[in-house]
């Protein structure tokens, strides 16, 4: 599933290098498969005669007059398909906001394209199909939300008076800002026809069912895509201190700025809440993530005899921070074989942030294993490898889904002629990365479960 696996383990300059590059890198194929939706929905859903199983819950689909199904994500096209499998013909329609570009396909669930990180027209469009299929679902029918990461973007209808530009704009500002994804789904919530509640809001009174992949630290599910179907616990008030932090708010159009004030003084109508009785009908389950993956990776590794230690599935904070973390453990080990003997492997799993300050081309993944190279080039008498990626198959506004080092990377940069303290500074690890043919590259992997981390010592 890394497309560039064998020119990744050449790039080691020697064989305990290439050994430890194989490890990391198949440890991390093993995460990519455990969290494959398809086999996941397969594994957590049956149907048993009329009744659709997901862990202690059953559904009489006879009872329903109408299973309508929508949503969205990164991970839903194969959502989909798996649904598609099990319900067949119990499905009389749906629709799907997926990716562009995305190879799955489906019957009777219609698969539409849209952007992500930031939303396009087709994003827009889409949506409004949700809409026009959840609105005329009544108390008989059911309907079901496959949920998953990138559902934001993809699942985008902007308030009125607000243009899809401006959100674009404001999106991509709060990317690059290093606001945490809790505090920009707070804003992007607040700015939507759609999310934060909505989606249940214009479905009542039909029953949901929410499958979900979570892509979020602690898998919160008011912020899995910005939570269309389950209630929002942020306010305006809250969303305005979130733009006022990151320094944004003075920059904002008026037209989003109007949006906050009369959110804030009730001329508007806030975000839909646990109180209200729309929620009564709504029945929510994650059915994986971040430690699904993480565990796999940590399983693999096992099976090779390497220690493994999984740290944490829910790590957040700055990537640069988090590689200097992981290269300090590293350099633990060698020191005072804690907290493990070699051969040993750290795993953390989570999304860290990148606050943009230079003009390169870069992702979380990729600044996260740059960080780590200046803490372990002086070990040449070891071996170290570290490598991370993200679980889309998309790391930043890249075409990488991550990177991988070593305890000679650092050297083998310097031979041409690169200076690695110059692109961490720019924030641009990608165009590193590239020089050295170290970028990780898997394409859309058709799940989301956030990102997996590792450092391998030998």
């Amino acid at each position: 599933m890394i497309k560039n696996k064998p020119q990744l383990i050449k790039n080691g300059e020697t064989e305990a290098i290439r050994n430890a590059r194989i490890l990391a890198l198949e440890s991390l194929e093993s995460a990519l498969k455990a969290a494959d939706p398809k086999t996941i929905v397969k594994n957590k859903l049956a149907l048993n005669g009329s009744l659709l199983q997901i862990e202690q819950c059953c559904f009489d689909i006879n009872k329903f007059k109408h299973v309508y199904v929508v949503g969205g994500g990164k991970a839903s096209g194969s959502m989909a398909e798996a649904l598609e499998e099990i319900l067949g013909p119990n499905i009389n329609e749906g629709i799907i906001n997926v990716p562009h570009g995305s190879l799955q396909k489906a019957k009777k669930i219609k698969l539409h394209g849209a952007s992500h990180p930031l939303p396009d027209q087709a994003s827009v469009e889409g949506t409004k199909q949700i809409l026009a299929i959840v609105e005329k679902a009544t108390e008989a029918d059911l309907v079901i939300c496959l949920i998953s990461g990138g559902g934001s973007s993809l699942m985008s209808l902007p308030r009125e008076g607000i243009t899809l530009k401006e959100k674009r704009e404001l999106t991509n500002t709060l990317l690059r800002s290093g606001a945490t994804i809790r505090e920009i789904n707070s804003v992007r919530k607040h700015l939507s026809g759609f999310k934060g509640g909505w989606l249940a809001k214009k479905a009542y009174p039909a029953t949901i069912l929410n499958i979900i992949l979570s892509d979020v630290v602690g898998d919160p599910l008011d912020t899995i895509a910005s939570g269309p179907t389950v209630p929002d616990e942020t306010t305006f008030a809250e969303a305005k201190t979130v733009l006022e932090k990151y320094e944004l708010w003075q920059h904002l159009p008026y037209s989003m700025r109007k949006v906050f004030e009369d959110g804030e003084t009730g001329t508007i109508q806030e975000t839909p809440k646990s109180q209200d009785k729309i929620f009564d009908r709504v029945y929510n389950f994650v059915i994986g993530n971040n430690r699904t993956a993480s565990l796999a990776a940590c399983q693999y590794l096992k099976s090779q005899q390497i220690n493994t230690i999984l740290l944490t599935s829910t790590i957040e904070g700055e990537a640069r921070c988090v590689g200097t973390l992981l290269a300090s453990i590293a350099n633990e080990i060698i020191v005072s074989h804690n907290p493990s003997d070699k051969p040993v492997a750290i795993i953390v799993g989570g999304e860290t942030t990148v606050k943009v300050a230079g003009n390169g081309l870069g992702g979380r993944n990729q600044e996260l294993v740059l960080a780590a190279v200046f803490h372990i080039k002086n070990n040449l008498d070891c071996t170290i490898v570290a490598a991370s990626l993200g679980t889309d198959g998309v790391d930043g506004p890249t075409d990488a889904a991550g990177a991988i080092v070593d305890n000679n990377t650092y050297v083998r940069s310097l031979k041409l002629g690169l200076k690695p303290e110059v692109f961490l500074a720019e924030n641009d690890s990608y165009h590193l990365f590239s020089n050295l043919n170290d970028l990780i590259f898997t394409g859309q992997t058709g799940t989301n479960v956030n990102d997996i981390s590792l450092i391998i010592v030998l």
